[in-house]
């Protein structure tokens, strides 16, 4: 079986239903929005990246991006702009960037400057300047952001699409889309995945975080139907991962 093989090449498997980014990439579609409209609201690139550093990935996700290509995403964009919902927010600054033809490490700029071949970027002012245009151009008054709010905003996303993923059956259980992110995605192990770490702050919080955000954006921060019936009944993540063990 394609388990089996997995198992033999040393490889952690994990079952998924089919759609677009199948389990990881959906949820990061959605956390990297949460980002995205953060850095336009007035948070820096750099200071995100730090604070989730400081939260436990090993790295921020700007410095993921330039590492694996700005390219990459520009082109996924691209792919599904057709059919973008037209009320979604949209940030461009990352489409600025790319059009420079600024793609990361492998052009030397992206988000960070890498001097002769550098791997560890520095920051660049004229990327805060790219997104002080966007924000000028978007009407926006930019505000201030703590590492907390920045971690708590990227989690919260990213937990609240692992319900979507749950719900759809494209995950069968919580404890895939830990090993996912876990394995895949550099969530910091220590804190068990983001499912787990979601049962360890409690539902209700998360639930009570979306319902807050969702007073600035209503359309992006709607709770997941799965989580509301979850903080309803009282479950957790776990009680799903019990109920569909062997599954």
């Amino acid at each position: 079986t394609a388990f089996a093989l997995a198992k033999r090449l040393r490889k952690i498997p994990v079952r998924a239903g089919v759609c677009d980014g199948f389990i990881g990439n959906r949820i990061l579609a959605n956390y990297r929005r949460a980002i995205d409209y953060m850095m336009e609201d007035g948070a820096s690139p750099y200071q995100i990246d730090a604070a989730l550093r400081d939260f436990g990935f090993p790295m921020g996700p700007f410095q993921v991006s330039d590492l694996a290509g700005g390219d990459i995403g520009f082109a996924t964009r691209k792919r599904l702009a057709p059919n973008r919902d037209p009320a979604q927010r949209y940030v461009h600054i990352a489409d600025r960037i790319c059009e420079r033809g600024w793609f990361g490490q492998k052009t030397g700029r992206g988000y960070y400057i890498y001097e002769d071949g550098a791997r560890i970027g520095a920051e660049d002012p004229e990327i805060l300047a790219i997104i002080d245009e966007e924000r000028q151009r978007a009407n926006i008054k930019p505000r201030a952001f703590s590492a907390t709010e920045i971690q708590d905003r990227y989690l919260t996303a990213m937990i609240n699409e692992g319900c979507n993923v749950l719900a759809d059956g494209i995950a069968l259980r919580p404890l895939d889309i830990d090993v996912t992110l876990l394995y895949g995605y550099g969530f910091p192990r220590w804190r068990g995945g983001p499912m787990k770490y979601a049962d360890m702050i409690g539902l209700k919080v998360i639930l009570a975080r979306i319902n807050d955000y969702a007073k600035e954006d209503a359309q992006f921060w709607q709770a997941s139907p799965l989580l509301v019936e979850m903080v309803k009944n009282g479950q957790t993540f776990d009680d799903l991962n019990k109920s569909k063990r062997g599954g």
